[in-house]
């Protein structure tokens, strides 16, 4: 059972998108945006949800909180800090890339980083892939392909792991075992901005209706700062 003891969660309802407390999502919380059950915890965000301020796509995604619903946010020099997770895929949006991880900035509107799922129609595979800003003025960069062959409804998991010297490394045992691995360093300035983590789904598609989504569940998170 995954622990949503430390986490609030974003739906794609309301203006600007709801967030749903930590107490009452611990407390059993359910709905059409997200589930758990069988051990397993479900997320949906149809492209024509509603969005946070600071966004232009919908999400159903947990950020990390204190078990009082206090927003958690630290400094990378604090401790090593660690998200790892096992999850699936179960749907991609129209525009083929979604997110389901993230570390992001309480004083920024873009991700330090942000792992996600492109999938390729001709294919029938998909790649994950990374955006990673070394510093907190540059620009999103440009994606960077971690694994591929990647199927829908394929459970794979990962570890985002970042020490306190600002090394980050991102490794990911694919379906059928192999491991990825990759690493880079955030520059200094980042010290001073409160980072946090992200998990979840964050529809990278504003068109069309509902049935245009982005979906994923995970069988196994856990953040650790060591």
């Amino acid at each position: 059972m995954i622990d949503l003891a430390t986490w609030n969660l974003t739906i794609p309802v309301g203006v600007p998108a709801a967030v749903i407390d930590t107490p009452v999502l611990a407390g059993g919380y359910q709905d059409d945006y997200f589930q758990s059950r069988e051990g397993r915890i479900f997320f949906w965000a149809p492209a024509n949800g509603s969005t946070t301020s600071n966004s232009t796509f919908p999400r159903s995604e947990l950020r990390e909180t204190y078990p009082d619903g206090t927003l958690h946010n630290w400094s990378y020099t604090a401790a090593n800090d660690v998200l790892s997770a096992t999850v699936r895929i179960t749907q991609v949006p129209a525009s083929g890339i979604l997110a389901f991880s993230q570390i992001h900035s309480k004083q920024g509107t873009s991700p330090a980083l942000m792992l996600g799922y492109q999938y390729l129609p001709k294919s029938g595979y998909g790649n994950v892939v990374i955006a990673f800003r070394a510093h907190p003025a540059d620009a999103d960069s440009a994606k960077i392909v971690l694994a591929s062959k990647i199927k829908l409804d394929q459970d794979f998991s990962y570890e985002i792991h970042l020490a306190k010297n600002g090394t980050l490394t991102v490794g990911l045992v694919e379906p059928g075992g192999a491991v990825r691995t990759w690493s880079r360093s955030y520059k200094k300035a980042w010290a001073s901005h409160p980072l946090y983590f992200k998990a979840g789904v964050y529809t990278l598609d504003n068109s069309g209706n509902e049935t245009n989504a982005g979906a994923v569940s995970f069988s196994q998170l856990q953040v650790e700062h060591r």
